[in-house]
């Protein structure tokens, strides 16, 4: 794990992607000079490369000039996630360069937790089937592991849940709204190790994907169901 401190004076040049909510962030942060930040609220798969492109132009800059990417693995839209994702791995096949992913909560959470007097809260995110991604914060501002669970099991805490991230179930009673304007989240945790080398970017998943293996096989009498 990194901070963004130590990616930035590694590589100089960096790149944020983040389309885990409705609203898709970039971000370009440089060595010695102001971050640039472009937001919008268009589809992912068009505004993530025309946010890039506004970002890049402003400092002057080509995709040639970016050392390393950033970039929002997860919870959040499964589908914002892997175009930034794929984006990223399309640049990476023109020029090499290393990607870091972060999750949407911790960092969340970690920005919330500096608003607040030392209480125990945790962040949520709808994980679907009537199951919540939670993120538990401990006083001291510790973390322990993200948990998917159903809704009964969610603890009893005050609950947050970022900004503009989608919900398809009810929400828990009494849920308050969390920042996730990236440009101060990532300000405050300057310092905070939330950032992880990743050798193939993909969206965060609790567990890999379970198929069931098909084999193919004629049917005929003999593989018919009996009645």
């Amino acid at each position: 794990m990194a901070t963004l401190a130590q990616l930035i004076a590694h590589h100089g040049c960096i790149l944020v992607l983040d389309a885990a909510s409705t609203t898709v962030q970039v971000g370009l942060l440089r060595a010695g000079t102001d971050s640039l930040w472009r937001t919008s609220t268009e589809e992912s798969g068009q505004s993530l490369f025309t946010c890039t492109d506004a970002c890049l132009r402003a400092a002057g800059l080509t995709m040639r000039d970016v050392q390393a990417f950033v970039f929002c693995a997860g919870p959040g839209s499964m589908l914002g996630v892997r175009t930034t994702a794929m984006a990223i791995r399309t640049w990476q096949s023109e020029i090499p360069r290393p990607a870091y992913s972060f999750q949407s909560l911790a960092v969340a959470a970690h920005f919330a937790w500096t608003q607040k007097n030392g209480q125990r809260f945790a962040v949520i995110a709808d994980a679907r089937r009537e199951t919540w991604h939670c993120q538990v914060v401990e006083s001291d501002g510790r973390m322990p592991a993200l948990q998917r669970v159903p809704l009964a099991e969610l603890p009893q805490l005050e609950l947050l849940m970022p900004e503009n991230f989608r919900r398809w179930s009810v929400l828990p009673p009494a849920v308050t709204s969390a920042s996730y304007e990236l440009e101060k989240i990532f300000a405050a945790a300057f310092d905070s190790d939330y950032f992880h080398l990743t050798d193939a970017p993909d969206a965060f998943q609790h567990e890999a994907p379970d198929y069931k293996k098909w084999s193919a096989q004629t049917h005929s009498a003999v593989t018919a169901p009996q009645r």
